[in-house]
């Protein structure tokens, strides 16, 4: 067998993966819709087997969750299950920001005006999937400059498990015309950046998830 008949099982299955997660990501398959595997083997143009082990991947990074008796289904998470994932998201965060403010470099700062512009076009267009790549291209930027690739990987790992939530959050936020607040950290950490100022930085981070921690405590008590 050659090297690329060997290559297109894997290559197919990553791209049965990663089509997928990214309908989950950008809300084609929202939380909580079954996921039928001969359905999706035939949208997809593929056979069974590919998609079976993208659902036990999708398993595995949490966007997917398995039953007896439903089968696959997009992961739908509780208001206490979110507020455990923000509660560690926080405090990764707000270390990766402090390190990562203090050692990125002039190409790490035009990304940021550069992601940051992306954000303000994919809102004024209301593409509330673009906002949050670009805002999560952002706040990596800043991150990575920390030097440390297992934070990075292990917040963007939280990332995926929450992505519905926050892209609920956006949508409702574009549809009432208040944009303000989902660039309003952001450009504090722009600032803080051209301050150097790394705890200004750390206050933006974690004033951000105080609002997010809100905003879910409320989904408790509700």
């Amino acid at each position: 067998m050659s090297e690329t008949q060997a290559e297109v099982g894997p290559r197919i299955g990553d791209q049965v993966f990663e089509a997928m997660q990214a309908s989950i990501l950008n809300g084609e398959y929202p939380s909580g819709q079954r996921l039928r595997i001969r359905q999706l083997a035939a949208s997809l143009g593929t056979s069974v087997m590919p998609v079976r082990e993208s659902l036990a991947r999708l398993e595995e990074v949490g966007l997917v969750e398995t039953s007896p008796h439903r089968g696959a289904v997009v992961k739908t998470f509780t208001a206490a299950e979110l507020l455990q994932i923000y509660s560690v998201r926080r405090i990764l965060e707000v270390e990766a920001t402090v390190h990562g403010v203090q050692k990125l470099d002039a190409a790490g700062r035009v990304r940021l005006d550069e992601e940051f512009a992306a954000m303000e076009t994919a809102l004024a267009a209301g593409d509330a999937a673009g906002y949050l790549d670009h805002d999560e291209e952002l706040l990596a930027t800043i991150y990575s400059a920390s030097g440390n690739p297992v934070l990075v990987e292990t917040i963007r790992t939280l990332w995926l498990r929450c992505r519905a939530y926050k892209l609920v959050g956006a949508r409702q936020e574009i549809a009432a015309d208040a944009q303000a607040p989902l660039l309003k950290h952001q450009r504090r950490l722009i600032e803080a950046v051209d301050a150097e100022d790394a705890s200004a930085a750390a206050e933006a981070t974690e004033d951000s998830f105080d609002d997010a921690l809100r905003r879910i405590r409320a989904g408790l008590d509700a």
